[in-house]
């Protein structure tokens, strides 16, 4: 599971065996755990945050979406 990200709690990563879904990245802290989707932007799963907690965590994936990007296909190639 490549970690992309840390900022403050939350360890923003995808799974190593996912190439076949879209571009997404997880989220965890603690015990609770979303998935968004990169193009476009949009929560995909949420178990555990609460809706402020969420709205903070898109921002974050907003402003980092180029960088998520690029481990992406750095990691699954291009034509994933």
């Amino acid at each position: 599971m490549p970690t992309v990200l840390r900022t403050g709690p939350y360890r923003i990563y995808f799974h190593s065996h996912e190439p076949n879904e879209p571009p997404h990245v997880h989220i965890d802290r603690e015990d609770v755990s979303a998935k968004f989707w990169l193009q476009p932007v949009h929560l995909a799963r949420n178990v555990g945050f609460r809706p402020a907690e969420l709205l903070k965590l898109e921002e974050i994936v907003i402003q980092n979406k180029e960088k998520l990007l690029e481990a992406w296909y750095g990691y699954f190639g291009k034509n994933s």
